[in-house]
Order: structure tokens, then sequence, then C-alpha cells
């Protein structure tokens, strides 16, 4: 399954790096294939590590203006013009997304895989990793906008949140009908 992880590409803390390193052997081990933002720094790098040395492989979407971060021995990177062209095609490569922790860039993929999913443009299942509780607060104003009628569909239809990476992992094999 090409597996499409959204994330940062910062520095992070061991609160952030092993969680991350252990659902990129996951995916590595498992077979599948990652498909990310395709930069070498950070979180990115560390995923993409993780997945290659597992026996993964690698499908990066760098941008014109981040091209210099790409990581070179990946299997194969695309280099889009702008960041609009950069999640339609992480979108078209994916079988399935996962949200992990990130700041505004990671923020506006994830939004905006969800609008569309939530208007029908596509149907992918989509995991939120929350690692140390860092999307509490999304989560509780995702319940909240469902609450209070703004989702057309149920929260559980849109996104599962997963605690841990064997749980994000579960979730996509089994919408996939891989268990």
């Amino acid at each position: 399954m090409n597996i499409c992880v959204f994330l940062s590409a910062a520095d992070l803390d061991d609160r952030y790096t092993v969680p991350a390193r252990e659902f990129a052997e996951l995916l590595g081990r498992g077979g599948h294939t990652l498909v990310w933002g395709g930069s070498d720094k950070g979180l990115m790098k560390v995923v993409a590590d993780g997945v290659q040395a597992a026996g993964g492989r690698l499908v990066g979407v760098s941008v014109e203006f981040l091209a210099a971060s790409a990581r070179p021995n990946a299997d194969e990177m695309v280099i889009a013009r702008d960041l609009a062209e950069r999640k339609a095609l992480l979108l078209e490569k994916a079988d399935a997304m996962v949200i992990m922790v990130g700041g505004t860039g990671t923020l506006d993929e994830a939004t905006e895989i969800l609008e569309l999913k939530k208007h029908g443009k596509h149907t992918k299942p989509v995991v939120l990793l929350n690692t140390a509780g860092f999307y509490d607060g999304l989560r509780q104003q995702f319940q909240r906008m469902e609450d209070e009628g703004f989702l057309p569909l149920p929260l559980t239809e849109l996104v599962f949140f997963a605690k841990d990476g064997v749980g994000a992992l579960a979730y996509l094999e089994e919408s996939a009908g891989l268990q």
C-alpha cells in the first residue's frame, strides 16, 4: 500500500522521533511504500530512514523552493511547481494518508485532505496519529464541529484518531482489506 505521511521537517525530541521511527519500521516491514514530502531533514528524514532500513520504498514529492533539501536516494522523487501541486500529487500517489505531528504546513495538508474527503473528492482512509496527545485540541475541535452540525458526515467517516503507529497501521490495513 502507498501510504502518504504528512509530518514536520523540523528536528524534534525523542517524544516524537521514537514513535515516528517505530511507525516507519512498521511500514517498511509491512512492505508498504512511504509517500511523503521528500525532505531529508528532521522528522521527515527519521521516517524515511526507518522505512528504507526496514525494506520499504520511498516516493517523495518535494517542491521547487525546497528541492535542495530533497532526499537524494529516494526510489522516486518528483519536484512540484508549488505547494498546491505538491498536495495534489501526494494525494494522487497515495492509497491512504497518515497525519503525524507538524506545524502549519502539516495542518494545511491535513485540512485540505479532510475537506476533499468531506466533499467526496476521495474516499481514501485518513489517520491522525496523535503522538503524545499532540492533536488532542484538534480532536476536541473536530468533535465540536460534528456536535454543532458543521460536518456533513460523521467524524468517524472523515478521520480515524490513532494513539500509536500500531493502531494507525492496523486501521489502514483493515480499511484496505489486508487483514
